[in-house]
């Protein structure tokens, strides 16, 4: 059964199928623009042009009156409380070791050793006998090629 609409990958495919073609073309042009020959046009001489001199006007001298250093006000030092003595903590001391009775360690009783029963005998089994390859024909030897005495990765 065909399909009715039109694919919507389809679009997207001419899209970057178009987009492609388009680089090549610059790729092209701008060979074309490298590989021309231009003619060699004479530069134009340009007459010199000299600007006049130009004279200095004089600027008066302009006179400051001195200025006075700001006087900043004296900002008293403020008194700090006393600090209040803390009474004296006795050292903690750490208690006297406690002495902890030795508990005897327990007796395991000895357990005899454990007795494995023989394994039955199996029978022999006869090993398969693989049948003989088939010889194959002679296959042409190929010639070895030199190895190059220079380095193949730096020209």
């Amino acid at each position: 059964m065909a399909y009715k609409s039109f694919p919507s990958f389809f679009l997207t495919l001419l899209l970057i199928t178009f987009s492609l073609m388009c680089n090549n073309i610059n790729a092209v042009g701008a060979r074309l623009l490298l590989e021309t020959a231009l003619p060699e046009i004479p530069k134009p001489e340009l007459p010199k042009f000299e600007l006049p001199p130009l004279s200095k006007p004089e600027l008066p001298k302009v006179e400051l009156p001195p200025l006075s250093k700001p006087e900043l006000p004296e900002i008293p030092k403020p008194e700090l409380p006393k600090v209040p003595e803390l009474p004296e903590i006795p050292e903690p001391k750490l208690p006297k070791k406690l002495e902890v009775p030795e508990i005897p360690q327990p007796e395991l009783p000895e357990f005899p050793e454990p007795e494995l029963p023989e394994l039955p005998e199996f029978p022999e089994i006869p090993k398969p006998e693989l049948p003989n390859l088939p010889e194959l024909p002679f296959f042409p030897h190929l010639p070895e090629i030199a190895k190059p005495t220079h380095s193949t990765s730096n020209p």
